[in-house]
């Protein structure tokens, strides 16, 4: 039975680091890394949604998780999300980070050609064999992929040894009952519903809005670890209040997290890549305000 103590806990998903001119910033990914570890976080989701994967080269996507591992390789649990929209530059992604001891890989399904079952198996098990040596996470965002993860595809990937789970950010809370019952681990996806999903068996939880306050999504793990259901339920509620201000802003979300952050101290990491959008004139106040709710809400629970 393999060890799965090192995926349990709260994992921000890592947001894409640019410098002024919009270039991946090395720099500004180890400060990020750092700030997340001292925060206390279980570990990282690097290169995933949150990293803005989609829109950047497979170069770039290795600065960043070389630039994570170079950081705090060792000292945190790394899942290296690592799809392209080709096997090849996913088998190449797989290789590398295997190169660099990331803890596991993980991937979506190819997006915009809604291939079968039997496609998507080869895909992810392509993946899974240019890194032997690595355990492998399925991740399963039907809302966004366009493809949803099905017991019948979860069992026949669950025949190569490497795959130990699932990254579940289907909103069902269903899902996660039924992938834990054919024998996989599975990490909560949908921020909204963490203390859902850990009761429905998830062993921890990735989330992108985890990094702007992850010691509300901490608490809410004791809290579910320690039976104090009736507080966790605050903190969950409180949460969902944040995040409901958070998209508010005209920009996107991953903008106004970033300048959150740079609101309580933590590091610049730029803004967002097009043809994602900036923060816009009118935005600044209300990141202030879910900065004060964070500040607020962290006073009050933790």
């Amino acid at each position: 039975m393999k060890d799965i103590s090192k995926y349990q806990g709260i994992f921000p998903a890592f947001y894409a680091c640019y410098d002024k001119e919009g270039q991946v910033s090395p720099q500004a990914v180890r400060a990020l890394a750092k700030y997340l570890l001292d925060k206390g976080v279980k570990g990282l989701y690097v290169g995933g949604s949150s990293g803005e994967c989609i829109y950047q080269s497979v170069n770039e996507r290795k600065i960043t998780l070389e630039n994570v591992m170079a950081e705090v390789g060792g000292k945190m649990t790394i899942i290296a999300h690592v799809a392209c929209n080709n096997t090849a530059d996913s088998c190449e992604l797989a290789a590398h980070a295997e190169s660099l001891g990331v803890d596991a890989i993980a991937a979506i399904p190819p997006i915009y050609f809604h291939l079968p079952p039997k496609a998507i198996a080869k895909y992810w098990n392509d993946i899974s064999n240019a890194a032997p040596n690595t355990d492998f996470v399925i991740y399963n965002i039907p809302q966004l992929a366009g493809v949803a993860l099905s017991v019948p595809l979860l069992q026949e990937m669950l025949k190569n040894p490497r795959v130990i789970g699932v990254k579940n950010s289907s909103m069902p809370v269903q899902d996660i009952q039924m992938w834990k019952d054919e024998g996989a681990i599975v990490f909560n996806g949908p921020d909204e519903q963490l203390l859902s999903g850990l009761a429905a068996g998830a062993v921890g939880g990735i989330g992108g809005t985890y990094a702007a306050m992850p010691e509300l999504y901490m608490e809410i793990a004791r809290c579910f670890q320690a039976g104090e259901m009736e507080k966790g339920r605050e903190v969950q509620n409180e949460c969902c209040r944040i995040i409901y201000k958070m998209c508010s802003t005209q920009g996107n979300m991953y903008a106004t997290i970033k300048e959150i952050i740079r609101l309580q101290g933590g590091p610049d990491v730029g803004g967002v890549r097009a043809p994602l959008l900036n923060l816009a004139e009118g935005d600044g106040a209300v990141t202030a305000q879910a900065a004060q709710m964070i500040a607020d809400a962290i006073k009050k629970y933790c």
